[in-house]
């Protein structure tokens, strides 16, 4: 079951997948965030059902056709640099034993890929509206932006472990069955 026409066939459902969620993004632009989640969900089943390289390859395909067809730019870039790449990566650190450890590498990962996106967002796309947005909020606005972000991180990692154990659970089973 695993030769190389499924694991095409699994890359390109998922993919297809991913792009529409992508395209939804500019659609529904106040979900530019949850859809990009979403995307990246999708991409742990290629990872769990094919293998991790696959995976990274069908994020790399996904990522470049996100950037060059979708409207919502942003959304794109928070797929790339935020969310799409992140369960492939906590399926690596899961197998760290020592939790705190663990938990201090994903915040680190995080952080490092959100100040990198606000970085490339600001200064490479000169979306400014951003510096705005935290001026409006004071003089801690990037402060107070940066602990709602880890805050929706931490959301999302914990709701992706839940949905990582529904899938092998539940999902996989009734896949499997003939």
């Amino acid at each position: 079951m695993k030769d190389i026409s499924y694991k095409v066939a699994l890359g390109g459902i998922v993919s297809a997948l991913c792009l529409l969620c992508m395209f939804l993004s500019g659609i529904m632009p106040f979900f530019y965030l949850i859809l990009p989640m979403v995307a990246g969900i999708f991409l742990m089943i290629i990872a769990e059902e094919v293998s991790m390289g696959w995976a990274w390859l069908t994020y790399t395909s996904v990522s470049i056709l996100s950037m060059l067809i979708t409207a919502d730019k942003e959304a794109a870039l928070v797929f790339v640099m935020l969310f799409g790449h992140y369960p492939m990566v906590r399926m690596y650190l899961e197998n760290f034993k020592f939790k705190p450890l663990r938990y201090v590498i994903k915040l680190a990962i995080y952080n490092i890929c959100l100040i990198s996106f606000f970085m490339v967002t600001v200064f490479v796309f000169g979306l400014d509206q951003m510096l705005t947005d935290m001026n409006d909020l004071g003089k801690y606005g990037g402060l107070i932006l940066l602990v709602l972000a880890n805050i929706i991180y931490v959301l999302y990692d914990f709701n992706l472990g839940a949905l990582y154990v529904l899938y092998i659970k539940r999902l996989m089973p009734k896949f499997r069955r003939r």
